[in-house]
């Protein structure tokens, strides 16, 4: 009768579903009691404790010998010391810079800052889709830009774009629309150089910014003809 719990080498069809429904439930519950913090923000200490629990409590699902107690019961001690060290963390600030990342800058002022960005191992791509994401459509509003611990990207608007918007004022300006890179990191993306004129119209571009192609790290332009530059 309790088959599915001791296990057997002829375990049937119903007793892998009562295990699975087990493993479903047990889970829940230990997410349920150690809170929402591991659903919100994945640090090593989350990421650790997923895989070794997947691991521990998926094998009685693939064999059916096994017997469900070792796992259920190993499965609460590592969750039982997974809180504990979660806890630790709450309280002792030097054992939480060990496990978890702190904030990095990855623009100042406006402009993008390079070796953040390597350090952060983002591309120019996922920059401007995080800065889409928080709502920054225009780089020349942004005063900074924060990778958070969990991976999202906050944006602080420079003070004269983040009290009054255009639509406070009774005005309606033109939508800015999308941006597309034109240069990354010295090297022109003619793709998009050619969606908006040509490279003697990128050279003028340049000239009125006093700068080089080789001096740009980035360079977008938005539907409205607006270019946010931001040098190496």
């Amino acid at each position: 009768m309790f088959d599915f719990w001791q296990g057997t080498e002829t375990l049937p069809l119903y007793g892998f579903i009562i295990r699975a429904l087990i493993v479903y439930l047990y889970i829940f519950l230990i997410v349920k009691v150690l809170g929402q913090r591991s659903m919100s923000s994945i640090d090593a200490l989350d990421f650790i404790f997923a895989v070794v629990i997947g691991d521990v409590l998926g094998e009685p699902l693939v064999d059916g010998e096994l017997p469900m107690a070792g796992p259920v019961v190993a499965a609460a001690i590592i969750s039982g010391l997974h809180l504990m060290l979660s806890i630790i963390a709450l309280r002792t600030p030097r054992f939480r810079r060990i496990i978890e990342d702190e904030p990095i800058i990855i623009m100042r002022h406006g402009q993008v800052l390079k070796e953040q960005l390597r350090k952060a191992k983002i591309t120019v791509d996922e920059l401007l889709m995080g800065l889409r994401q928080a709502g920054a459509t225009d780089l020349n509003e942004v005063d900074y830009a924060i990778l958070e611990m969990n991976g999202a990207i906050s944006v602080i608007k420079k003070s004269q774009y983040d009290a009054l918007t255009p639509n406070d004022m009774g005005q309606h300006p033109e939508d800015k629309g999308y941006q597309s890179v034109l240069i990354e990191d010295g090297r022109i993306v003619h793709a998009n150089v050619k969606k908006v004129g040509n490279l003697n119209w990128l050279r003028e571009k340049l000239a009125e910014h006093g700068v080089t192609q080789q001096d740009v790290f980035l360079m977008t332009i938005d539907e409205t003809q607006s270019i946010y530059l931001s040098k190496k």
